[in-house]
């Protein structure tokens, strides 16, 4: 069966950008191609069209996001995964067992709070940006974002 010309375009459009959420997430190439066959995989199946009006870039990201975070839930088990050298932010700063006890720790919070967390401090998504993908105030999403770092600071703490 042959795409149809709207996903190829999609896939062209935004593939590497999924790839690279998941990358940065996960810090794993291969759960980063995983994630990406996943995230098209969804849309090539639901037949989903995304127009501009969607605001298709953040409907990717937050895909992404979504399938990088299931990853690291199914992997939660598993021995320390390899480092990325390739995180933003202060996380490129940090010991590859502290990124590790980061990853364990985002697969145990509730889904949408890891994906905020995730598109703000992984991605470097505004708080602006991400209230609007989810049609929330920005001072709503820099609450949630306050609470779910605490959190993750208490947990990285025991």
């Amino acid at each position: 069966m042959t795409p149809p010309d709207d996903f190829t375009a999609l896939y062209e459009r935004f593939s590497q950008a999924v790839y690279r959420t998941a990358l940065r997430i996960t810090g794993r190439p291969e759960d980063a191609e995983d994630a990406l066959q996943t995230v098209f995989t969804r849309v090539l199946r639901q037949g989903a069209r995304i127009d501009e009006a969607q605001a298709p870039e953040g409907y990717f990201r937050r895909a992404a996001a979504n399938a990088a975070l299931d990853i690291l839930r199914g992997r939660a088990h598993r021995a320390e995964a390899q480092l990325d050298e390739s995180l933003p932010h202060a996380a490129a700063d940090a010991s590859p067992y502290l990124k590790e006890r980061l990853r364990r720790a985002l697969a145990t919070l509730e889904p949408q709070d890891a994906e905020l967390f995730a598109l703000r401090y992984i991605e470097g998504v505004s708080n602006t940006e991400i209230a609007e993908m989810y049609g929330l105030e920005r001072s709503t999403i820099g609450v949630r974002l306050h609470r779910i770092r605490r959190w993750l600071q208490e947990e990285l703490e025991r």
